[in-house]
């Protein structure tokens, strides 16, 4: 009798126990979502300013949200207003009271040290970023026309095999870097790739000539959107291209 009273009060001792733990615990995972609000704090493109210096962002001209879902918000936010400002400020920093002070961006790529890596790398990144902002935008896609249409298809036999060769050697590149369509010395339209924040105008690029159009496939610009699957982003980068601003960098190229 005794022992059975005991085991009474273990039993309603548990049960109390484990009723105040399951009480704990939904105390514990229950998390409040945040409100509208709260969920809008990452600002507009317009308020994002280097600091003083030769050279400054290129603006958007669109919102970060524009171009979802191929580029979410945060992956834009993100290389737009981190990634791209550090390289225009550390470039600033770099050139202050030099001679390449009071250079275009593309004199001082061109002409630049190219063993001098830190100055390479923000020289660079400054350049290269500048140009991929300025060639992706809001309900752009669709396919090159007039000149630069003709052009794609004289040098690739049509624009599927130009788009084709174009996300090869993204997919292919190995490691951090950059895909460009650029007109070579010729005048010809050619696809090359370079490493790390290199480019076809710098003395060292296997393949120079003027980009007219950047693909940046540093892990930067696509991770959080589609963590190891790049192909996915090359082929939704395709729905952003502004082939009529890559067509004025085409006309301005072989003006040249």
């Amino acid at each position: 009798m005794k022992n059975n009273f005991f085991k009474a009060t273990y039993l309603l001792l548990f049960f109390v126990l484990f009723s105040c733990n399951k009480k704990k615990l939904t105390e514990v995972v229950e998390v409040p979502l945040p409100s509208a609000e709260e969920k809008i704090t990452m600002g507009i493109p317009d308020d994002v300013q280097a600091n003083d210096g030769s050279f400054q962002l290129e603006k958007l001209g669109f919102g970060y949200d524009a171009l979802t879902p191929n580029i979410s918000a945060i992956t834009l936010e993100n290389h737009y207003s981190k990634h791209y400002l550090s390289y225009t400020n550390k470039l600033n920093e770099a050139i202050a009271g030099t001679n390449l002070e009071n250079l275009t961006i593309e004199e001082v790529v061109s002409q630049l040290d190219t063993s001098n890596e830190e100055l390479k790398n923000n020289a660079g990144g400054y350049y290269n970023h500048s140009l991929y902002f300025k060639c992706i935008g809001a309900k752009a896609a669709g396919q090159p026309k007039d000149s630069l249409a003709a052009a794609i298809d004289k040098d690739f036999e049509s624009f599927d095999n130009f788009s084709t060769q174009f996300k090869g050697e993204a997919t292919k590149l190995f490691g951090s870097g950059w895909v460009w369509l650029i007109v070579d010395r010729s005048g010809k339209l050619q696809i090359t790739s370079t490493a790390n924040q290199d480019n076809p105008l710098m003395r060292n690029a296997k393949v120079q000539g003027k980009p007219i159009l950047a693909l940046d496939v540093w892990e930067h610009a696509y991770y959080l959107d589609y963590q190891y699957k790049r192909k996915n982003y090359i082929d939704a980068f395709f729905n952003t291209i502004n082939w009529r601003k890559v067509e004025e960098n085409y006309e301005e190229a072989i003006a040249k």
